[in-house]
């Protein structure tokens, strides 16, 4: 990160946008791990490579992470190494009051920089020109302007609203006439063909006081609701929960950019894309000879213009032509790309059925690692656990159900009530029903183990906590 700069209000804070849930991105992305949470076009995960691509901006801060305060635990993981503060919300209202909770947040640190408001979901091909871009849209937002990014269209794509340019501000930057709601194919090849139109992108620039000041204008209640529902500023923002959900819901664009005067387009040509689609995603990444793009255990023979992924096994496919796998390990995805879009309709299908694959992936990233459901059945359940080095499960009971653990890898520390023991690979253990016990890896290498349930009620919420060294109740 560049090392900031120490005069008042010339900071550059990023605002990094991580509650959306990600649903046409089904199965992969899922509500309790939703698409900015995994990796899609690389080894990271797509919050992940916001942050490392922002490391390079000038003047900046510690960036701040809005996100949903279940996946606290998980985005802390993930933002390791990197100086950060989270702004936790006890349900999503969208990007107006999330952004507004930002600004309070730097207001109260003294200070009145530019807001760098990013989704933490999008794809940047071009980091170089994603950077130039900020730095022009920097100069604009600290001369009193509130910035949006305008993505110079490559085809006439109805999936986005678009933003009419108006006059000319600056090379590269324009008034905005007018923002446009999703157009038909015929309006959507008009504006690319007229070349004052630019897909609006999501992502801004404007430093905090103007924001706010412009919200209150604009949205008196939104604004009210934000500031009743920040309890206190202090490194942080906890926000209280029944004036986060009394506050109205609402984007950015719609509260403040359509009615202010002071909103001016930045263009931007740096290979963007939102992924709202599988489709999308293919058209994003790099491609084989046959234009396939592969991830995972796949094997394609006599495939075309397909994406194909597999997390957990193999998958094979012949005589295929613009299709879409995607192979979790509860749900297969099999779809025409042009159709990916409405995958939705699925994850809202399994929702209205009650299926918990529409929300939950049969595993979980905990504070202390992970596991995953290997199997299920009637009074019984199988999981894998790993544990990382140094950490610790809460020291707990359960009412329903007795354990086994089978440890695969490492050396494992058990308590099992008033005794602690240790073991290794290839040992395993009884945890009788209603003992208190814990789990702990205080060695340098991952646990890995099996944990073999037996009970009448076999849920996540079958726990009571005695101890625990990550607050949780």
């Amino acid at each position: 990160m560049t090392q900031p700069v120490r005069e008042t209000g010339q900071l550059v804070v990023p605002v990094v946008l991580a509650g959306g849930s990600g649903t046409r991105l089904w199965p992969a992305s899922r509500p309790d791990t939703p698409k900015q949470l995994i990796p899609l076009a690389d080894e990271r995960t797509m919050l992940r490579a916001t942050l490392d691509r922002i490391e390079a901006v000038p003047d900046t801060a510690a960036s701040i992470v809005v996100c949903n305060a279940g996946h606290r635990h998980v985005v802390e993981s993930q933002l390791a190494g990197l100086a950060h503060r989270l702004i936790l919300e006890p349900l999503g209202r969208n990007t107006a009051p999330a952004a507004a909770a930002a600004a309070l947040l730097t207001q109260a640190d003294g200070d009145d920089p530019v807001l760098l408001v990013l989704p933490a979901d999008h794809l940047i091909q071009d980091e170089g020109a994603f950077r130039t871009a900020i730095a022009v849209a920097v100069v604009q937002a600290r001369g009193g302007k509130l910035v949006t990014f305008g993505i110079v269209p490559t085809d006439p794509e109805t999936g986005y609203g678009y933003i009419h340019r108006g006059d000319r501000v600056a090379r590269g930057v324009h008034t905005v006439k007018a923002f446009v709601e999703k157009p038909d194919r015929p309006a959507a090849e008009r504006y690319v063909a007229g070349g004052e139109h630019r897909w609006n992108s999501g992502m801004f620039a404007f430093r905090a006081s103007t924001y706010l000041t412009e919200l209150e204008r604009f949205d008196p209640q939104l604004a009210a609701g934000v500031r009743a529902a920040t309890t206190s500023s202090n490194g942080t923002i906890t926000l209280d929960r029944a004036a986060w959900e009394a506050c109205p819901s609402d984007s950015i664009d719609y509260a403040v950019m359509e009615h202010t005067s002071e909103a001016v387009v930045v263009d931007l040509d740096a290979g963007w894309s939102d992924v709202g689609s599988w489709g999308a995603l293919w058209e994003a990444l790099p491609k084989d000879d046959a234009g396939n793009v592969a991830v995972g255990d796949t094997l394609l023979h006599d495939t075309r213009a397909s994406y194909v992924r597999s997390e957990n096994r193999l998958v094979a496919t012949v005589g295929l032509e613009n299709i879409v796998i995607v192979d979790t390990a509860d749900a297969l995805l099999v779809a025409d790309r042009s159709s990916s879009q409405d995958v939705k309709a699925i994850v809202a299908a399994l929702i209205e059925e009650g299926r918990v694959e529409g929300a939950k992936h049969p595993g979980e990233q905990r504070p202390w690692g992970r596991f995953d459901i290997l199997g299920m059945g009637d009074g019984f359940q199988v999981k894998r656990i790993q544990v990382d080095p140094g950490a610790r499960l809460s020291l707990q009971s359960h009412r329903h159900r007795a354990e086994t653990w089978v440890v695969i890898a490492g050396t494992a520390t058990v308590t099992i009530d008033e005794s602690t023991e240790l073991l290794p690979a290839g040992e395993s253990i009884n945890i009788p029903l209603g003992a208190r016990h814990r789990l702990a890896n205080d060695g340098d290498d991952e646990v890995v183990l099996v944990e073999i349930q037996l009970g009448t009620y076999l849920g996540e919420d079958d726990i009571t906590r005695y101890e625990d060294a990550y607050g949780r109740s």
